[in-house]
């Protein structure tokens, strides 16, 4: 059965969840995980694409758009219609939505910000698996160096 794993910033801005999305995806990538990002919309997808090459000077995470129609498909792909080819094991999920076919992966990660959108959908989400008996596990992070953090 699918896990999930919620991340919730203590952020508001799109810009951090993105950054938090790219250093998320290289854990994933690091631990062995084929991975599809499932992104909103192009835009977001190439943003992150764009992201994923300068987020860390010294890292290197391979990765395409699969839109773009790459052959060999790298182990981290970005879409935002339909699902990437089997043999992916994780999806990061920035959609606002559940994609119909979340199921077929081991592993799926929702990053929750405090926008009030994301909050709506992702509290969405959260209650649609919930519902569906799938495994629910929410990370609460804080910001380092934050006042009273750990």
């Amino acid at each position: 059965m699918t896990q999930v794993d919620f991340y919730i910033l203590p952020d508001t801005t799109l810009e951090a969840r993105l950054d938090f999305a790219c250093r998320l995806a290289e854990t994933i990538h690091r631990k062995g995980y084929r991975l599809h990002i499932h992104t909103e919309d192009e835009a977001m997808a190439r943003e992150l694409d764009d992201r994923l090459w300068t987020f860390k000077p010294e890292s290197y995470l391979p990765h395409a758009v699969l839109a773009d129609e790459v052959d060999p498909l790298p182990p981290v792909t970005l879409g935002w219609e339909t699902p990437p080819a089997p043999g992916v094991e994780a999806m990061l999920n920035l959609h606002p939505e559940i994609p119909e076919w979340f199921s077929r992966f081991e592993r799926v990660a929702e990053i929750i910000n405090q926008h009030q959108d994301v909050l709506t959908a992702k509290r969405a989400c959260w209650q649609t698996y919930k519902k569906r008996g799938y495994p629910v596990k929410a990370n609460n992070l804080t910001r380092p160096n934050a006042a009273g953090s750990r």
